[in-house]
Formats: C-alpha cells, sequence, structure tokens
C-alpha cells in the first residue's frame, strides 16, 4: 500500500470490528463462538499494528 491514510482507515475499520464483535456476541445479537472470538481478537490486533506502521509513515514522510 502506497498511501498511509488508507492504512491508518484500514487499521481504524478492523480496530472498530473487533471492538463491535465483542459487543454484539456480549449482547446476544451475534452468538457466542470460537471463531467470531478469534476473528475480533485478530482483527483488533491487526488494526493495531496497520495503524502504528500507517503513523510511522507518515512521521518518516514528514
Amino acid at each position: 500500500m502506497r498511501s498511509p491514510r488508507l492504512l491508518l482507515t484500514f487499521g481504524l475499520f478492523l480496530m472498530l470490528l473487533g471492538f463491535l464483535l465483542p459487543t454484539l456476541m456480549v449482547m446476544r445479537i451475534l452468538p457466542l463462538g470460537f471463531f467470531l472470538s478469534f476473528l475480533s481478537w485478530a482483527s483488533s490486533v491487526t488494526g493495531l499494528f496497520l495503524g502504528a506502521i500507517a503513523v510511522a509513515m507518515m512521521t518518516r514522510a514528514r
């Protein structure tokens, strides 16, 4: 990916997904399960790493 803004946006989306999935599982809108729990954890961690990389790329560009 060439644009750090796109990478940051994608990371933010993944972090939001990592927050919404457990919230919906606690509210019993989504079923509880290992796969959804792992998916929410993985999306949160991946979003955090992508966001950190994008911020580093933006800082380096300046």
